[in-house]
């Protein structure tokens, strides 16, 4: 056996990376906030929100954080086809894909050995969602799937997840 295969989530795009430089992060003093005392000993006062494009964030971030990271949760667009004032979230299957993988293989990177990602997504990226954390981290490394009933009743106007033969 020459060597082994694997599965592997292709799309259109997908070689196309987009080229990264580490970037500085400069705290804006307007916008920052630091609390004036510890309560406790333990209290940390390194909590950094930062303003702009996540990737370039991320990559600012890699090379002081890289494998310290204890818990990660991304809250992704959902790429419901929606518009919002701050983001679109209807770009093209293929495109939201590159944005993800590219975002999630630097958050790995920042993950300590015992860390994890947490994602939020609907069911319509779900599977997708997963197969490029698989890729990326590992197919091994999931724990779980948590659901949550956002309903109590079925939703009947739009059928989703729904298979049917004609």
């Amino acid at each position: 056996m020459a060597g082994k295969q694997k599965l592997e989530l292709t799309w259109i795009g997908k070689e196309n990376r987009p080229k990264l430089e580490p970037r500085i992060l400069l705290e804006d003093p307007a916008k920052s906030y630091h609390a004036r005392s510890r309560v406790t000993t333990t209290d940390s006062f390194d909590n950094r929100l930062i303003f702009g494009d996540n990737l370039l964030a991320l990559k600012a971030l890699e090379a002081e954080f890289s494998g310290k990271v204890k818990c990660v949760f991304i809250d992704p667009p959902y790429n419901t086809g929606s518009a919002f004032t701050h983001y679109d979230d209807g770009v093209e299957h293929s495109i939201w894909l590159s944005l993800m993988r590219d975002r999630l293989e630097i958050l790995w990177k920042l993950l300590e050995e015992n860390g994890s990602i947490w994602t939020s997504i609907d069911d319509s990226e779900m599977p997708y969602l997963r197969i490029l954390l698989d890729q990326v981290c590992g197919r091994d490394r999931f724990v779980a799937t948590n659901v949550w009933q956002k309903r109590y009743s079925r939703e009947n106007r739009e059928p989703r997840g729904d298979w049917r033969c004609a």
